[in-house]
């Protein structure tokens, strides 16, 4: 930007703003490098499945069963972290029920989160009567066992991926709905609000255009922290036989394959259940990162 020189009468260059710039660059510094790698790596080898094991996830070889990991006495560089009871490789498998658990959260996020964040616009843009009925429905949906009320919905409709989806956007709706609606509610009486109001500007368009774009943090915010929350639901779902239907691989079906050889055979389940710790500590971690880079009160100017 220019300005005038009261003295010379000249154009004089301001300096530039570089406070945004410095910002971004800080908080890029800070980003948690462990955890985005663990989460890049997990991605890669869930698109890349198909090309990094040559064994399938489901093929039976009962004369390889219960092959133990490399290090100890009787496994082998073959299978370098065993085999399961049936013989399949296991680090196949659990390479396969990570392409499972990203596509199950991914869905499940974008069904969930959607439904969610535009139940909550509405309730806090509208009030009045729309928002007591939607709040009183989201506190319906929060009060349920999460497990139990997806459960309940697996076994009505039946087992598959796609219904595990929609079992757990069932669930999760409710947690986006009711932190968006907070958010509007404050931002609903700032003034550009009611400028767009008195302007003549329809509830539709106010909250496409000035409400949404002012939540966004927050939705980016919940939708990194949720995705450990969802992983956890889906392994907890096939764990006790309500997610996806083998034989397609998942985490929480392999801990519960596993569950009987804990004694002999301690690999089967302890791999698959280290691969949830580990993946929902980087997605939090990651999470918790975001929200403190994305929340203007916090911003180091």
């Amino acid at each position: 930007m220019n300005s005038t020189n009261m003295a010379t009468g000249k154009l004089v260059r301001e300096a530039p703003v570089v406070r945004p710039v410095r910002w971004r660059l800080a908080a890029l510094r800070r980003a948690p490098v462990v955890p985005l790698a663990i989460i890049i790596l997990m991605v890669l080898t869930a698109v890349l499945a198909d090309v990094l094991t040559p064994y399938s996830p489901v093929n039976i070889s009962l004369p390889e069963r219960l092959r133990p990991p490399f290090w100890e006495q009787g496994g082998s560089l073959a299978h370098p972290l065993g085999t399961d009871p049936m013989g399949r490789d296991l680090l196949t498998r659990l390479i396969y029920g990570a392409r499972v658990s990203l596509l199950v959260g991914l869905l499940g996020l974008l069904l969930g989160g959607g439904v969610g964040a535009a139940l909550g616009l509405i309730a806090g843009y509208a009030g009045g009567r729309v928002d007591t009925f939607l709040m009183r429905l989201t506190d319906t949906t929060l009060s349920f066992p999460i497990i139990l009320l997806a459960i309940l919905f697996v076994v009505i409709l039946g087992g598959s991926l796609l219904i595990v989806v929609f079992a757990i956007a069932l669930v999760l709706w409710a947690r986006f709905a009711r932190v968006i609606r907070g958010e509007v509610l404050s931002i609903r009486e700032r003034d550009f609000v009611a400028q767009a109001r008195i302007a003549g500007s329809s509830p539709r368009r106010i909250i496409l255009v000035h409400l949404l774009p002012n939540v966004l943090n927050t939705l980016v915010v919940l939708l990194s922290l949720q995705v450990g929350w969802v992983i956890i639901v889906e392994a907890s779902l096939s764990f006790l036989g309500a997610g996806v239907p083998p034989p397609t691989p998942t985490w929480g079906s392999m801990i519960a394959e596993g569950r009987n050889y804990i004694a002999s055979a301690w690999w089967v389940s302890f791999f698959p259940g280290l691969a949830i710790l580990v993946t929902v500590l980087a997605f939090n971690l990651f999470g918790d990162w975001l929200r403190d880079a994305l929340d203007p009160t916090l911003r180091q100017l």
